[in-house]
């Protein structure tokens, strides 16, 4: 599958760029999704926790759904003890990050029943800032 570390180049090179036209492939969502594809590697998981805070910042609405939708609910998926702490604190210091969260859904390591409580606690109080 190659390099994260090349990934995540490639990602960036397109990055923050805009939306595709409706029907037509997004190649920002593209690059995004194979570097969220590390994270069933057993690839550390730090370079792309790394990556969504950084874009997560500058984002627009479709971008924090990609980084949302195909990254972190899916470290959050494979990685919840290890990420979570990380995802509350940011998630509460930016607006930008707290709805990128928003815009996950849960999976894995999410829906066991003490993370999903914290994850839907969470997503409760993110929601009525955001």
């Amino acid at each position: 599958m190659g390099d994260l570390h090349n990934a995540i180049r490639e990602a960036e090179s397109l990055l923050p760029g805009v939306p595709a036209p409706d029907g037509e492939d997004d190649p920002r969502w593209q690059a995004i999704i194979t570097v969220a594809d590390y994270l069933y590697e057993g690839t550390d998981p730090a370079p792309i926790w790394s990556f969504v805070v950084r874009w997560s910042t500058d984002a627009d609405e479709d971008l924090r759904q990609a980084l949302g939708k195909c990254v972190l609910e899916h470290l959050l998926e494979r990685h919840f003890a290890d990420y979570f702490p990380r995802v509350e604190h940011q998630a509460r210091r930016d607006v930008g990050f707290a709805r990128v969260f928003c815009a996950c859904s849960k999976f894995g390591q999410s829906e066991e029943p003490d993370n999903a409580l914290k994850f839907d606690a969470l997503m409760l109080e993110l929601r009525g800032w955001v």
